[in-house]
């Protein structure tokens, strides 16, 4: 049997318990900890015989690798690592997606804050590069707060062949963001009626050359001041609110 993985915080655990239970081994809970948020997790774990154990602050510290455990850690049956055929096989069903890439985002925290927002703005897919970028360590999920049982997180090989070919197969946009002469302000670029991938870069280095030269168009989020760039999670949210927004229409 793989190594369980830790998952830890109440958002995460809620979410995972009311979408994929079968998953959960045992959960860990700080003695003494009776309150509302606990029972509600508890309640959904009964029903699946769930093991409830009960522990030291100390004990969950070392399980999350972290303090900010909320009080509950889950011991989890590790999630299958989704590939590049699991993205053909998502485009293969569903035709108008909204996607989100993730251009080398090494920060879990910012990652985990991504992941979130996508959740909420009905992005199907985040993919990310395997190497060179976060992944979905404990830290990650919880930030996302249970955006991560909601949205596939999808590794491959290389980002930029990636774009490429979904183009080719899928009719899928590709949309960078960046500051450039060529970049529409994002609320003049067309969202709606395709598949469309929104394509996030580092906010230090943004999208590298190669990942930029598969964007069909390029968009920048318009800003008073002086001011150039954004926490690339707050531009995430900003860029998906902005899709979101169109394609409801």
């Amino acid at each position: 049997m793989a190594k369980p993985e830790y998952y830890y915080g109440v958002h995460s655990v809620e979410s995972l318990l009311e979408l994929e239970p079968e998953r959960v081994l045992t959960l860990f809970a700080l003695k003494g900890r009776e309150d509302q948020r606990l029972q509600r997790i508890f309640e959904l774990a009964e029903p699946f015989g769930v093991s409830i154990q009960k522990a030291s602050r100390d004990t969950l510290e070392k399980l999350a690798g972290l303090p900010y455990h909320q009080g509950v850690v889950a011991a989890v049956r590790p999630h299958p690592t989704l590939n590049e055929k699991d993205l053909e096989d998502l485009l293969t069903v569903s035709k108008q997606p909204l996607l989100l890439a993730l251009d080398q985002i090494t920060d879990p925290h910012n990652l985990g804050a991504c992941i979130r927002t996508a959740a909420a703005m009905g992005v199907e897919a985040v993919i990310v590069p395997r190497d060179r970028s976060a992944s979905l360590t404990p830290t990650a999920r919880k930030v996302a707060a249970g955006g991560a049982e909601k949205v596939k997180f999808i590794q491959v090989t290389n980002l930029a062949r990636t774009l490429g070919q979904i183009k080719e197969q899928f009719n899928v946009q590709v949309v960078g963001t960046m500051l450039d002469e060529q970049a529409l302000p994002i609320h003049q670029f067309d969202f709606t009626g395709a598949a469309v991938c929104v394509v996030m870069g580092a906010e230090d280095t943004g999208l590298r050359p190669i990942t930029q030269a598969q964007c069909d168009q390029k968009v920048y989020i318009p800003m008073a001041g002086n001011l150039q760039s954004l926490n690339v999670s707050v531009a995430t949210g900003m860029a998906l609110y902005e899709a979101c927004r169109q394609r409801n229409h």
